[in-house]
């Protein structure tokens, strides 16, 4: 187990801060130009572990309900995710993932501006992590500061072209490919610091070529109608290295069971340092639609993985035991369940469970998209059942019945999907349920597939395709933020998005 929170212990004695929850929170008044006195080592567990707390919890539970995993325990709740269900996106509409997840990116710009010496590989993971995060900011909201950003004599940051950003991105990933290809006997190692790779180099360059084809097949539909895009990604493709990751991608300082020390998906959604069961979840419940595709009702396939992604409810007449509720139903509808099956066991595992950045099946699933299209080599079909095979093995199951079961059931196999494009994102949206649930939101903006049901009350025909910039944005930032109003969120798109 690593005990990487010693060196959270050890930057809040440099810096002065009062917890190890401060640890150089972009928020904090204390994030000041000190920071930059501290070594790049002391500053990489907590960038890490911050950012993957708000993918975690918040992103992940955004993604959750706008991809009809998640629903409200309507039994016990009034009012349950109300604006996610009616689609009424403002300014303060999830705030929580710019101001967690985008200013927090600033710990990472610490560590590449860093003037001490001989940390590139150190360098090398921030440019990596930097990037993957910046992505998802790109996806949520489209031009956002990033050429200004991250200065801390800059305050008021101006926006940079989502295009362009992205392609910045790529640069960025290489330059820290060269920066591990091309160490000097003076670089100095990493250490249990890197608490998602434990110092393993190799492993940084396959999550850097994994970060660049998910970069690049986010804009794979664009190129199907813009020639220059096309261009550009045959001319990244052809010098991508197919060395991709093939296991999980997992964020783990020695998480346990003490107060603020606990994986934050297990503390928010599990249980509290007591054993008590916290509000949420004793909140979120199964989405009915969800529970009917997986146990085979919508599909005529039951996929074992839904005991371990909700929990059965004993004696319930459902196909699994697994019992989920409409999104948004009415509380007084006379048939909600008495029961609704809340997260399951190969979720809520316990408080040092690992938190998940990229799964393996995740990486599988672009592959096969990628090969599928044509842009690199393999066999589309194998790739793809290779990310359904990681999928179950992340639940400690084996998947091999299954593939045969769903092979010519539209939607869910290769053979009998006419369109793979839908089977490849059904797919990662199975895969990433509770676990990484904005990435499967973000790949349906690009795609539209699955197609799953907006909730009963909806305001609108569509889910929206970004979200709005938030209050701080407008308040902290207002010469240089966009205007946008709510009807903007759905008519205006990421540039990627030819869906």
């Amino acid at each position: 187990m690593k005990n990487i929170f010693k060196y959270l212990t050890i930057l809040v004695i440099t810096l002065g801060l009062s917890s190890c929850s401060d640890y150089l929170d972009i928020n904090d008044p204390v994030n000041d130009p000190s920071a930059s006195t501290v070594t790049p080592d002391l500053i990489l567990a907590g960038a890490m572990t911050r950012t993957y707390s708000a993918q975690g919890v918040t992103m992940n539970r955004l993604g959750n309900v706008f991809m009809n995993n998640w629903s409200a325990n309507v039994n016990s709740f009034t009012g349950g995710f109300n604006e996610e269900y009616q689609l009424i996106l403002s300014s303060n509409f999830y705030s929580a993932i710019w101001d967690n997840t985008y200013l927090r990116v600033k710990n990472f710009d610490l560590i590449i501006d860093s003037e001490f010496l001989n940390y590139e590989n150190h360098k090398a993971i921030a440019k990596i992590m930097k990037s993957f995060y910046m992505q998802y900011i790109v996806d949520l909201y489209g031009d956002c500061p990033y050429s200004q950003a991250f200065d801390l004599e800059t305050s008021t940051p101006a926006y940079d072209n989502d295009q362009a950003i992205y392609r910045s991105l790529i640069t960025e990933i290489d330059g820290a490919i060269d920066l591990i290809n091309n160490n000097t006997v003076t670089t100095l190692p990493v250490g249990e610091e890197d608490v998602i790779f434990d110092g393993d180099m190799s492993m940084w360059v396959k999550m850097a070529n994994t970060l660049k084809l998910r970069i690049l097949m986010r804009q794979a539909t664009l190129a199907e109608t813009d020639g220059e895009t096309a261009t550009y990604l045959n001319e990244q493709f052809a010098n991508l290295d197919q060395d991709f990751l093939t296991t999980s991608a997992v964020v783990q300082p020695g998480y346990n069971n003490n107060e603020g020390l606990q994986n934050p998906f297990y503390s928010t959604h599990g249980f509290d340092t007591a054993g008590n069961m916290t509000t949420t979840n004793r909140f979120i419940r199964a989405s009915q639609y969800a529970q009917e595709f997986l146990d085979g009702t919508l599909t005529g396939v039951t996929d074992q993985r839904i005991t371990s992604i909700y929990a059965p409810i004993p004696g319930a007449t459902t196909p699994t035991g697994v019992v989920g509720v409409d999104q948004d139903i009415d509380s007084g509808d006379p048939n909600i369940p008495a029961e609704i099956s809340g997260l399951g066991t190969g979720l809520i595992i316990d408080s040092s469970q690992d938190g998940y950045i990229m799964l393996a099946a995740e990486s599988y699933f672009l592959q096969a998209e990628a090969a599928f299209r044509g842009y690199i080599s393999g066999d589309a079909k194998a790739l793809f059942q290779s990310g359904i095979m990681a999928s179950f093995a992340h639940y400690g199951l084996d998947g091999t019945a299954y593939i045969t079961q769903s092979n010519t059931v539209p939607e869910l196999g290769w053979d009998g999907s006419s369109n793979k494009i839908e089977a490849i994102m059904t797919q990662k949206w199975i895969a990433t349920n509770g676990i990484n649930g904005i990435e499967s939101w973000v790949e349906y903006v690009r795609t539209g597939y699955p197609d799953v049901p907006l909730a009963q009350s909806a305001q609108r025909p569509t889910k929206p395709n970004r979200l709005m910039y938030p209050a701080s944005e407008l308040v902290g930032n207002a010469a240089n933020v966009p205007n946008q109003t709510q009807n903007d969120a759905f008519t205006t798109k990421i540039f990627w998005d030819n869906n």
